[in-house]
């Protein structure tokens, strides 16, 4: 893998982990469609220094709400203190939706790894989630604040989560339809959603890492994962800030025409290889 690609590869990760176009998807068939063929062990290493950037990002961005949820956790954790204000509640609500990515994750991890992250599956799954969000645009209300999720809310969330381990679906595409059809604002969604990516993102790295403990990285390597980092950090922090300026007042059907166009040109390119 060249410096170049790095970067490419770095800007898809970080554009696409935030826009509801979903980043395995275009991260599998950028590889597709270039060529880049690197050894496995190197994809996944490489993969996870790209989810290492964009989680920096969702730590920088939303700083001053995860710092008042660490700081909540004491009343989370003591019955006698109780739980009383919306950094609790919050950290609770992440708690409850993050439980469904963990058991789908833990189950069924090897099997999509090994038999769904192709492009064919990836064009499917971006077809299908682009009605889903058209849909969702057309049934919501777009009324509640992220302050008003609710338990059930949180693991609906939560379980929307867990279909973007299929490559394709998009986590924030995934779990922003399924808050409009909840009656969330769509900024107020994507809120929610970034959060909620944070625990779910850590544990798949933390995951990965350790399976790739016992491989050496070379100077070379080392250097493409610190330029992956870095760039998908930037452009990741960037996304979020105007992705949820352009929720307040924008629809995501241009995200929905995007992902069909990208379907189309996946299947032109599978059936004319």
């Amino acid at each position: 893998m060249s410096f170049a690609a790095a970067i490419l590869l770095g800007i898809v990760q970080g554009l696409t982990e935030f826009l509801p176009v979903s980043s395995s998807a275009h991260l599998i068939l950028a590889r597709a469609f270039f060529g880049w063929d690197v050894p496995a062990d190197f994809g996944l290493a490489f993969d996870v220094a790209l989810h290492i950037g964009t989680l920096a990002a969702i730590l920088a961005f939303f700083r001053s709400e995860i710092t008042a949820m660490v700081a909540a956790i004491p009343s989370l954790i003591s019955p006698a203190a109780g739980v009383s204000g919306q950094p609790a509640r919050l950290a609770q609500r992440i708690v409850a939706g993050t439980v469904p990515v963990v058991v789908v994750g833990l189950l069924f991890n090897d099997f999509i790894e090994e038999t769904l992250r192709t492009p064919g599956v990836a064009a499917c799954a971006l077809a299908i989630g682009a009605v889903v969000m058209f849909a969702a645009e057309r049934l919501a209300t777009n009324r509640r604040a992220e302050d008003t999720v609710t338990w059930l809310d949180a693991v609906l969330i939560g379980c929307a989560q867990a279909s973007a381990l299929i490559p394709g679906v998009s986590r924030s595409g995934a779990t922003i339809s399924l808050g409009l059809l909840l009656g969330l604002r769509r900024d107020a969604a994507a809120r929610f959603t970034f959060l909620l990516a944070i625990p779910a993102t850590l544990a798949a790295a933390g995951k990965e890492s350790l399976e790739l403990a016992h491989m050496g990285v070379s100077a070379a390597n080392a250097q493409l994962m610190i330029v992956g980092v870095i760039v998908s950090a930037l452009v990741g922090y960037i996304t979020i800030k105007y992705f949820l300026r352009f929720l307040a007042g924008n629809r995501l059907d241009v995200f929905a025409y995007y992902r069909w166009a990208l379907a189309a040109a996946t299947a032109v390119w599978l059936f004319t290889r």
